[in-house]
């Protein structure tokens, strides 16, 4: 028997989850549901630089790797049921692609933050990234004209540097990314 100060909550299944329709925006953190609102200009400009950056890097190397921009799901967890979708994701283990999403932690994350979900990323999904294996997670603010670089293989590594900035991918030995050029 429940009592008034208790609350049961209702996980969200991953069969529900995938019956959203389909233009619904929305992560899945523990099994509870987050719906997002759709990105403002400013976040789509910088996701297109970067994407362009990024893919004609891996293009070059012989695409080892694949890099995918939101929407695109990656299943974090099963149990409980743990859904995002980053702005950027980078996975060089094909194993994980099932052609719908990506099941495990992608080797590389950019999100690009919004005004309304600053504490999502710099927060919530610094954590669930963190521990599921996500080799380096970056936190572009084009607002603040900040990049926040959290490297968590070996010692943690977590720097911040302005736009102007070119900041080298860490689990590359010779991707830079130059965000004096992108806004």
């Amino acid at each position: 028997m429940q009592t008034a100060t208790q609350l049961e909550t209702i996980s969200i299944t991953l069969e529900q989850y995938e019956s959203l329709p389909e233009n619904t925006r929305a992560e899945v953190f523990d099994g509870q549901i987050y719906y997002m609102a759709s990105p403002a200009q400013i976040h789509q400009e910088l996701l297109t630089e970067l994407l362009i950056t990024i893919h004609s890097y891996l293009k070059q190397k012989g695409n080892i790797c694949q890099v995918f921009p939101a929407p695109f799901d990656v299943k974090l967890s099963d149990s409980p049921l743990t859904i995002v979708q980053p702005d950027i994701l980078v996975v060089c283990d094909k194993n994980k692609l099932d052609g719908k999403r990506c099941n495990g932690a992608p080797d590389f994350i950019i999100e690009i933050i919004s005004p309304s979900n600053q504490a999502d990323d710099y927060i919530r999904k610094l954590y669930y990234y963190k521990n599921a294996g996500v080799r380096e997670y970056w936190i572009a603010d084009p607002y603040r004209k900040t990049v926040t670089v959290n490297y968590f293989e070996g010692d943690l590594l977590t720097i911040q540097y302005p736009f102007d900035s070119i900041i080298k991918v860490n689990i590359y030995d010779d991707l830079e990314i130059n965000f004096s050029n992108m806004l």
